[in-house]
């Protein structure tokens, strides 16, 4: 999305931040973790610009990492699904989360639990090989600092229908 070259850089970080590194980019991927699906899900719940989600929809798709999936044949309507390499950013999303709950929240808004026994999970270092949970392991519940009448990231992607 950045569209540089970084000359005798060979970094992955910098390679990476080419296709995610855009602010609409992460949040469009957080949402979809979140449960959205359609269009007008993200539209609302981002407030973006409907030619720029457009936009960075196609981008995410064209990279690989959503993949568009025909729900509807009239009209003909399309809703958007983590392929497996966007499942993969699950971990570099939770790490951007707890920086921004340490550093800029008094309360975080949200809380990654273990499905199991409900305790809560961090992003860390781990060895190669070690039992780390995978995605489906994992839900994330609203936190202390959760504002239900801002947020929009409790739906399940099925409906517009808020929790009661």
């Amino acid at each position: 999305m950045l569209q540089r070259e970084y000359q005798g850089q060979n970094c992955s970080i910098a390679r990476a931040l080419e296709i995610v590194g855009e602010r609409w980019t992460l949040l469009i991927i957080r949402d979809a973790f979140l449960g959205l699906r359609r269009f007008d899900q993200f539209q609302e719940s981002l407030g973006i610009a409907r030619n720029v989600l457009t936009d960075r929809l196609n981008w995410l798709v064209d990279e690989g990492i959503l993949e568009r999936v025909r729900y509807s044949e009239r009209p003909r309507r399309h809703e958007y699904q983590l392929t497996g390499k966007g499942r993969d950013l699950l971990v570099p999303l939770t790490a951007f989360r707890q920086w921004g709950d340490k550093y800029l929240s008094d309360k975080p808004p949200t809380i990654l639990r273990r499905k199991s026994d409900k305790q809560p999970v961090v992003a860390a270092l781990v060895p190669k090989g070690s039992g780390a949970l995978r995605g489906g392991q994992v839900e994330l519940v609203p936190g202390p600092g959760a504002t239900p009448e801002r947020d929009m990231w409790w739906r399940d992607g099925k409906d517009d229908a808020r929790p009661a």
